[in-house]
This record gives structure tokens, sequence and C-alpha cells, in this order.
């Protein structure tokens, strides 16, 4: 479990004074970065953190203490710092974990081990699932769950030199069959949090098969804008540099002002975007044309349009890729061309990707997407995995084929995804997908939960929720409403706002008599 750890010390012996990761003006070496992750992981371990424990880091691109917790052989739990109450209390209720390292946001003393300093209403949740009541665990079990009524943190400390609360819970790891490297969060099919296990024989498959399909080397220069916490900067960003002992450009957000200056003043060679930020690169009015050998600049998260490839191209000379990943199988296809656009190209090599009408069997013309490969993450975990109240996934069918998201007993995972794949070509082309989960920016949501936040409004009778999506502006979610008592939309999305996470909050408020 300490392979990050393992492939930072091979790098810093290789790499020496070489630069390891670049930040605004500032930069670190390989050996300079191995000196501050030694000491973090010292100071962590002073904690109580030990071997096994589960931290979770809700910052953004840090990867400092990723590789302190490491050497520790703890198991890294990256999450979204916008991440809304009631969504970090199901987080929680999935993982338990030992210590949790936040920036101070007016929470300090206020998470608790369950997310929250107070109860979620019941209403708030989406309308398929409702958090019930369990009865306490047997005595001989209680180590891996806190305690009702002992919340509170039993360490809460400053990491040295910043202003990043850690806070230590009297909690023990979990056990589900895998000793994970890193567990990577998601949504599952009905919007509720998914907790992907990494383990480090498909951690090492993901990062093998995205160094052999972009070309990478030693030599490469990374831009990660991709937060640490979504598994498309893990996977594609922060890995790859790692073990290559590459160099790696990092931005805590995705401004376009500053990759634009990044992509002119260093030549990038490997940039794994979203179609939207490549929307606001073109926009950009310092856009020129750009001297890269051989740039791999990928986009993903969501569907590429012609409009945004075009106009990317016209105003740097690079062609954009699309790219196929998903958090449960990793990197699956990409259009290294740049070509194809609106396709998301041939599988790479390491992946099998096959096609099925609804009762699964083959579709040649379009179906559900399965993949198969090594780097397929083994395990994942949700909130309700241990209530046995909880109703079953919509998505199971009584043929007996797995929900969506979950793997058969072949190694193929159900991915939800809708697409068709070109005989002659090899190419794949997404067509949408079998439940109402979308993406914005890059992240999944699920429109019911969306309907949920809505309907559970006091002046909301009935609610729809819907994406629009713009090629240059990219998908926003977009909300039709019949009212029980009249209210400005702005009411709405103030709701909205407090109970979901920034990109589920509906952007526009449409009224109307009957949906």
């Amino acid at each position: 479990m300490t392979l990050l750890y393992d492939w930072l010390k091979k790098a810093a012996k290789a790499q020496g004074n070489n630069k390891a990761v670049v930040y605004r003006d500032n930069y670190l070496s390989w050996r300079g970065l191995l000196h501050r992750v030694d000491r973090r992981a010292q100071e962590f371990k002073s904690m109580g953190i030990k071997e096994g424990a589960w931290v979770g880091l809700m910052l953004g691109n840090v990867p400092i203490l990723a590789l302190a917790l490491s050497k520790l052989d703890a198991a890294i739990v990256p999450i979204d710092p916008t991440t809304g109450g009631r969504e970090l209390e199901l987080i929680l209720a999935a993982a338990p974990l030992r210590a949790l390292v936040t920036r101070p946001r007016g929470s300090e003393g206020s998470i608790s081990a369950n997310g929250t300093s107070a109860p979620v209403p019941p209403s708030t949740l989406p309308r398929a699932r409702v958090i019930r009541p369990t009865a306490p665990p047997p005595r001989e079990q209680t180590t891996n769950t806190a305690a009702p009524g002992n919340d509170s943190a039993e360490v809460r400390r400053r990491l040295q030199g910043t202003l990043l609360t850690c806070s230590v819970y009297k909690r023990s790891p979990p056990d589900h069959g895998v000793e994970p490297i890193a567990v990577l969060f998601t949504a599952d099919s009905l919007g509720d949090p998914k907790g992907v296990l990494r383990s480090d024989k498909n951690t090492i498959a993901t990062v093998d098969q995205a160094i052999g399909a972009l070309g990478m080397t030693d030599k490469t220069k990374v831009l990660v804008a991709v937060p640490l916490f979504h598994a498309y900067g893990w996977d594609l960003g922060f890995l790859p540099t790692l073990k290559l002992g590459s160099t790696m450009f990092l931005e805590e957000e995705i401004s376009a002002r500053r990759i634009g200056k990044l992509l002119r003043d260093h030549e990038i060679d490997v940039l794994p975007g979203t179609p939207a930020m490549y929307a606001e690169l073109s926009k950009l009015p310092t856009a020129k044309k750009l001297d890269v050998k051989s740039p791999r600049y990928l986009a993903a998260g969501a569907r590429l349009d012609q409009l945004v490839a075009d106009e990317f191209f016209d105003k740097y000379g690079i062609h954009v890729m699309s790219c196929y990943h998903s958090t449960e199988a990793a990197t699956v296809s990409l259009e290294n061309t740049g070509k194809y656009p609106t396709t998301v190209g041939k599988v790479i090599d390491g992946v099998e990707v096959r096609i099925t009408s609804a009762d699964g069997k083959p579709a040649k013309d379009g179906g559900q997407i399965w993949v198969k490969s090594k780097a397929l993450s083994p395990k994942s975990i949700g909130p309700f995995d241990n209530d046995q109240d909880a109703p079953p996934p919509r998505t199971a069918r009584a043929s007996g084929m797995v929900a969506i998201g979950e793997i058969d007993k072949a190694g193929w995972i159900r991915t939800g995804d809708l697409g068709k794949l070109d005989a002659k070509s090899g190419r794949l082309q997404l067509t949408g997908r079998e439940d109402d989960v979308v993406k914005v920016d890059g992240k999944r949501v699920a429109l019911g939960e969306v309907e949920g936040c809505l309907e559970a409004f006091p002046k909301i009778k009935a609610a729809q929720a819907t994406v629009v999506t713009d090629p240059m502006a990219g998908a926003v979610v977009v909300a039709r409403v019949v009212m029980k008592t009249k209210c400005p939309a702005e009411e709405i999305i103030d709701h909205c706002a407090r109970n979901l996470a920034p990109y589920k909050v509906p952007r526009r408020i449409e009224f109307c008599d009957s949906i």
C-alpha cells in the first residue's frame, strides 16, 4: 500500500533536483518534495494515524499530504471541498474516517465524524432513498464505527506552517476484503456518494495504460488543473507524473486565464481538461498558436462539441482529443488523432469494451457499454451498504443482470453509459445514459436528486430537472417547477444551494402550470 511513496522515492533518486511540482512562481524539486512528504508523514504519525487508517483530504490539489499518507500505509480519501452537509454525511457513512483534513472555511470544530453539526432533515434527501435509523451494532463490531454521541474529534490540530486543520476520530478502518491505496468518490445512479476502492494492482494498471496511451516520458510536462479529488485528474495527471518522475504544473482551480498563461509560457505537453475549459480558453483575448511538438490535450467529463474543438484549434493550433474515462474503470478510450472529436476514439491497449442490448445480448446498432480491464477497481462502497431496509437498486433487472456500476462474474462492469462501436474504424461514440445521471463540469449529477431537493421546498408542488448544454458554455442544470405558493426564483435557488453541491444547483428556474 506504500506504492505511491515508493514511486516518489524512485523519482527522487533518479531526478534529484529536477522540477517535480510547479505552482505559480514556486517549485519543488523531487528531493525537496520527498523531504516535505517525510515531514508531513511524521506529523500525521504523531497524531495517531497508522497503517490501514482511512484519512479524508477535503482539499484541492495538495499532493504532499496524499504522499505522506501513502508512506504511512494509510488510505487516501480525497473529498471535494465544496461538498454539502448532506452529501458529506453520506460520504462519511460509507467511509468511516480516522482523520479528516480541511481548510478553514468557518467550519473548524463544526464537522463531526458524521459530517455535520446538526442532523439533515429527511425531506432534503432524494425521493428514491431515505436514511433509516438502524439498530446499534453488536459490541464486537463497534470498532468500525463511531459510537453514537461520541463523534467529537479525539485530536484537532493545525498542520504545521499551514491553515489546514486535521481532526482525528476514534474509528478503525472497515474490512471490505480490499486494502485500498485510495478511495475515490463519485455518484451512483441515484445520486448518492459511491466510494471506489483503488488497490495497488489496479492502480499500477491504470497508470501503465495511461502512460502507454499518451506516450508519456520523464520529460513530459503535465498541467493538472482538474482537482485530485476527481479521478480524471488523479489518473491522468498526478499518478503518471509520480511514476515517471516528470514535471507537474499544479493549479488549485480551473481558471482559463491562469491555464492560458501556463500554456503560453511552459510548452505543456499533456493537459487533462473538460470541454467547458477548452471553450473558455478559446475566448481568451491572449489566445495564440502554441509551439508544442507532441501535444496531448484531453477532453473528458462531457461531450466535446465540434464547435469547441474547431475554435480551440483555430486559436491554438492544437487538436483536442476526446477521452472516455470513469472513476471505476479509469481510462477506456482515446481519440488520439484529434480529428474525430464527437467520438471518444478507439479503446486503448489493455481494455475491452462490448455493447449489449437491454437483455445482455450483443448489439450492433448501439446499446449498453460494458468495460473489462486490469485497471477496473475491485470494489465500490456506498452509505447504504449495511442498511437492510434500503430499497434494491432500481437499475438491477429480473434477468439477473448486475446493477449500473457493478461488476458481473466475468469481470465486466456495467457502466450505465449508452453508445455504439463503429465496426470499421473501431471508434466508440457515447449516445446517452441508461439512468438520469448526467455530467456537469465533469461530475455526475442525478436529476432525481435535484428534483427531490426541489420538491422538499414547502412552496413547490412538483419539479422536473433537466440539463441544457451550450457548446461554448457547457452543461447547466435547469428546473421546471409547479408552485403551491408564489416566491421568487432566487429563493428556490438559495434552498438548493443549502442542500446540494454547487454544480448540482439549478442555474435557471422555469415556472409552469403542470409537468
